[in-house]
């Protein structure tokens, strides 16, 4: 993957989850996904903060495409060796990372997501 698709595809991601499209926002991720972030915590209770599998995944990301005013405002990509990062900023101000380990279809295969405050 080169900066230009990385780019193209966090814009997209970011644009979905502005739109609330969350079948949008699923087509990023792998079947057999597993993810972590503060709002697992927060929205599911999960004490460690990590969900395995898509329709899991799914569940969690239906709660967060209906927050009130959502919006992702894309800032940078970040390519590593099978990953990528996404920056991003999100409505509440707070300054977004997405660490993403990528399946060999280009899907997010192991995600961390790391908030700023608002």
């Amino acid at each position: 993957m080169n900066y230009e698709e990385a780019r193209r595809l966090a814009r997209s991601w970011c644009e979905a989850w502005s739109k609330g499209d969350l079948d949008a926002v699923m087509r990023h991720y792998a079947d057999d996904v597993k993810f972590s972030s503060p709002t697992v915590i927060k929205r599911l209770g999960i004490v460690n903060g990590w969900i395995e599998g898509k329709a899991r995944l799914r569940e969690h990301f239906a709660v967060g495409t209906r927050a009130p005013g959502l919006r992702f405002e894309f800032v940078d990509v970040l390519l590593g060796v099978g990953g990528m990062c996404i920056v991003y900023k999100r409505e509440t101000g707070a300054v977004v990372v997405d660490v993403i380990e990528l399946d060999a279809n280009g899907k997010g295969k192991v995600v961390q997501a790391f908030y700023g405050e608002p």
